[in-house]
């Protein structure tokens, strides 16, 4: 039934200016048909937000919908018990008003199969953008046993072009929208660090020119500058944590629209919760960076860099509940102003993600995912935490 949502003062998710007395009128698909002030002379149902605030659904350009953050159980997960997994955390993303995410590296490609259901009409609720399984070198990041017995791993071990080349097709026929490349060492892995560089500069090219002509992008998991170097060298779209990135690297990033999604959340989790309850080696390692880490993506922010939101949700306490509106109270802490946050999750993530004909901002001819809250999120970025929110996905509550 095609409504009309009238007394809300509305955030679009792109012009940094709340619009008062708003409306937006939304066909019996979700999408809006009609926006401006007032109060339309329309025959529609009319539903009153009370002169609360809209905003666009949040998209998380990062997330591993295959982890459980409490149990932080890696290895030897069976395809029923990942499936499961992620439709619990998908009904946990879209409660909390994340109506679009990134999926960065699921076994068995359980992302790109939940997708399809979606895609068939069979499965609703937060969207899928696939990358299937990550490319990663053998005893590298990645390198993760899977099943019961261990006989598969989580991304496809590849230790030259030839294989680069193989792989990513392989992730391309099934129906991956983005390709995950393991460029160095991280936080998760036991066996490297995370300066370490794994994937050679002329293996993640291949990822690059495979993938850009068939209409998929490419994310770097870059945490030491040298991986972060020859990944922007390669081509990639966007560098995924970037603890080392440096100002060379940041006025490149701005220069060539190269998106930066640092997943700061990650970081903290671990630092918050983390002691006694994670293996050493991650605690140390987290320990080395974080420090770094803040400083560098702070520097990445004020020279321009479009820094996206995404959390790495599923790593250890790292939250699918919360971890987007804190990822977004990080970012605004390291100096920018609520509305640059904000860009990190509506306008610049529907870029990255390449759905902005559909989703990121409230407009005409685009789905009506969007949150209704009490406090001006422009003026507090800490308005989006709201826990009693309403959330809409293609203009029906959630809750």
């Amino acid at each position: 039934m095609t409504k009309t949502f009238i007394n809300l003062n509305l955030f679009d998710g792109v012009k940094n200016e709340i619009v008062k007395n708003s409306y937006l009128t939304v066909d019996d698909k979700g999408k809006i048909l009609a926006k401006g002030i007032g109060t339309p002379d329309d025959s529609y149902q009319k539903v009153d937000l009370k002169n609360k605030f809209v905003m666009p659904g949040l998209i998380n350009a990062h997330t591993h919908i295959m982890m459980n953050p409490v149990t932080n159980k890696l290895e030897y997960l069976s395809e029923a018990e990942v499936t499961f997994t992620a439709l619990k955390n998908l009904q946990t993303l879209l409660h909390a008003g994340v109506t679009y995410i990134r999926d960065c590296g699921c076994p068995f490609d359980v992302d790109i199969k939940l997708r399809r259901l979606q895609e068939d009409g069979q499965l609703g609720g937060t969207e899928i953008l696939p990358s299937g399984r990550p490319m990663t070198m053998t005893g590298g990041h990645g390198d993760f046993k899977e099943d019961l017995d261990g006989h598969v791993t989580w991304g496809h071990l590849v230790d030259s072009p030839y294989e680069m080349r193989k792989s990513v097709r392989q992730e391309f026929k099934l129906g991956a929208k983005n390709i995950k490349v393991m460029a160095t060492g991280g936080g998760m892995s036991s066996t490297d660090q995370v300066d370490d560089t794994e994937l050679t500069e002329s293996e993640i090219r291949v990822a690059v020119e495979e993938a850009h002509t068939k209409h998929m992008t490419v994310a770097s998991h870059a945490q030491g500058n040298n991986g972060i170097q020859i990944s922007l060298d390669a081509g990639v779209d966007s560098i995924e944590h970037g603890i080392y990135v440096d100002e060379k690297q940041a006025e490149f990033m701005k220069e060539h629209n190269v998106y930066l999604v640092p997943t700061l959340n990650a970081c903290a989790g671990i630092d918050k919760y983390g002691v006694g309850k994670i293996p050493d080696y991650m605690i140390k390692k987290n320990d080395i960076v974080k420090k770094d880490f803040f400083k560098n993506i702070g520097m990445a922010l004020k020279k321009g860099v479009k820094v996206v939101v995404g959390t790495d949700a599923g790593t250890p306490f790292n939250s699918f509940e919360t971890g987007t509106t804190d990822e977004l109270e990080l970012i605004a802490g390291l100096g920018v102003s609520p509305y640059q946050a904000l860009l990190g999750t509506t306008k610049y993530a529907a870029e990255l993600l390449g759905i902005t004909d559909n989703y990121g901002s409230l407009d005409v001819d685009k789905f009506a995912d969007f949150l209704v809250l009490d406090e001006n999120p422009l003026e507090d970025i800490k308005a989006v935490q709201q826990k009693d929110k309403q959330v809409y996905k293609k203009g029906q509550l959630v809750k």
